[in-house]
């Protein structure tokens, strides 16, 4: 949440309203996007759809999206929170979500507090193993998403995945 009492006159209630506005106009355009049924297949549209809510992150956190066969969004789930620079998260605790939703693919997605989308060793490790454990139990690792500040990084483009 920004510091709106940061700014000279700005009181503890304009600061709340503008607060509000933020998260209303977040919720409006989400609501917007989703009345189309996206399909969650190119880097690109994914990033474009979580960027506004995950840039500003001042800690990791990683998403994991379900997918159906057509990659329409099952579900989604925020499945790690981690400091300023890491997360911590198994692939055991990413298939059990997924088998629950009845997955055929799956997405990661995590921010990067710093604005850099660049993937550190921990980000291509952790891909790696998760890719490995969905090829064993049949769902696939479609991408892992990197998103920065008004950029993003995407292991499927970058052919790390």
């Amino acid at each position: 949440l920004p510091d709106y009492k940061a700014v000279r006159g700005i009181g503890n209630v304009k600061a709340i309203q503008l607060a509000a506005v933020g998260e209303l106009s977040r919720r409006i355009w989400k609501a917007v996007r989703s009345g189309r049924e996206l399909v969650f297949d190119h880097p690109a549209v994914i990033a474009d759809y979580f960027m506004e809510e995950m840039r500003h992150l001042e800690q990791e956190q990683m998403i994991l999206l379900m997918l159906d066969t057509k990659c329409r969004l099952l579900a989604r789930q925020s499945i790690s929170k981690g400091s300023v620079n890491c997360s911590v998260i198994t692939p055991r605790e990413i298939f059990l979500l997924a088998l629950q939703h009845h997955a055929v693919f799956i997405i990661l997605l995590h921010n990067h507090p710093s604005g850099d989308p660049t993937p550190s060793e921990e980000d291509k490790s952790l891909t790696k193993r998760i890719s490995l454990g969905g090829e064993l139990v049949g769902i696939r690792l479609l991408d892992h998403i990197i998103v920065g500040d008004r950029c993003y990084a995407s292991f499927r483009e970058m052919k790390i995945l």
